[in-house]
């Protein structure tokens, strides 16, 4: 009859540490709601800085296309003078303008043209025949031309009564100025997303450590590196900021993606031409489409530098 008071039988042997069972538990939760708002709030900024990235490659794009046909033309103004004949002196401008080397082509306005100039300003209907209208005339230089606008300007002013050069050199300068603005401008956005990207992170970061914090600490005193620790971190928000940016910037390039196809539906439509002039076709082109990707790896390495950062300086107020 076996001894009651003998429990060797109800122990079980003990297990060697492959038949132990591991339960893989990430420090950091994957699906908790903390998460799931801070690839929210990546997507929005990275959305918004794709956005900004976007506009600022069209308007500058756009201002270089108007420099370049800007710098292209010359505009000799013709005035009309008491005693001399206005479209006598139209033509000799023009013979004038046609003999300079560097330049393509002539046009000199009639003075229907001239007029309807006006019609933005004055309107419709209204007889100029009264009224010094100066008359104009287009010079367009060759792509590789360089005329000498300072002697065609002499000799304009030596033979043709009332005539004068403007070659728009205070519209190009405009146009840069406006240019850099926009640029500037579109960099001050930018650092600001990237820096309320960094604030978001920070705490979220905080916040997940909170949570997590009574394991971040038993791992911490049992001799875990730090680089251990902030790995795992750095790790989980590089997931998110990746899994954020491109959401954000999908939606960007989905954005200018119809963008530019719509421009290409309602053009010839009332309007169409000056937005047309003022953005271009809406296209941001292949270096647009890189600039955003680039964009998005940026945002994402940046919230894994902003967690790794945040782990760190956490665990030196650990002791």
């Amino acid at each position: 009859m076996p001894d009651p008071r003998d429990t060797s039988e109800l122990v079980a042997p003990p297990r060697t540490a492959e038949e132990l069972p591991r339960i893989r538990t990430p420090i950091v939760p994957r699906n908790s709601i903390s998460g799931r708002a801070l690839v929210a709030v990546v997507a929005i900024m990275s959305f918004l800085a794709s956005l900004t990235t976007g506009a600022v490659m069209l308007v500058r794009a756009s201002a270089s296309e108007w420099q370049s046909e800007v710098a292209r033309e010359v505009t000799i103004q013709v005035r009309p003078v008491a005693g001399r004949d206005v479209e006598v002196e139209m033509r000799k401008a023009a013979d004038i303008a046609r003999a300079v080397p560097g330049i393509a082509e002539v046009r000199p306005f009639s003075k229907e043209e001239s007029g309807r100039l006006l019609e933005p300003w004055l309107g419709t209907g209204l007889v100029l025949d009264d009224l010094p209208v100066p008359r104009l005339i287009v010079v367009k230089v060759a792509p590789d031309g360089a005329p000498d606008l300072s002697a065609l300007r002499k000799t304009l002013g030596e033979q043709v009564a009332g005539a004068s050069v403007d070659d728009h050199r205070g519209w190009i300068e405009q146009m840069r100025a406006m240019s850099r603005t926009v640029v500037i401008g579109g960099i001050g956005i930018l650092l600001l997303v990237f820096v309320a990207t960094v604030l978001s992170v920070t705490f979220a970061t905080r916040g997940a450590m909170a949570t997590t914090r009574p394991i971040v600490e038993v791992l911490h005193f049992i001799g875990a590196p730090d680089s251990f620790i902030a790995g795992h971190f750095q790790r989980h928000f590089l997931r998110l900021g990746l899994k954020g940016g491109a959401i954000g910037g999908t939606a960007a390039i989905f954005l200018f993606a119809v963008a530019g196809m719509a421009s290409g539906w309602f053009a010839g439509r009332a309007g169409a031409g000056q937005v047309a002039a003022l953005f271009g076709s809406f296209s941001i082109g292949a270096a647009g489409y890189i600039a955003i990707v680039v964009q998005v790896i940026l945002i994402a390495v940046l919230t894994a530098g902003t967690s790794r950062h945040t782990v760190n300086q956490t665990l030196q107020t650990i002791e």
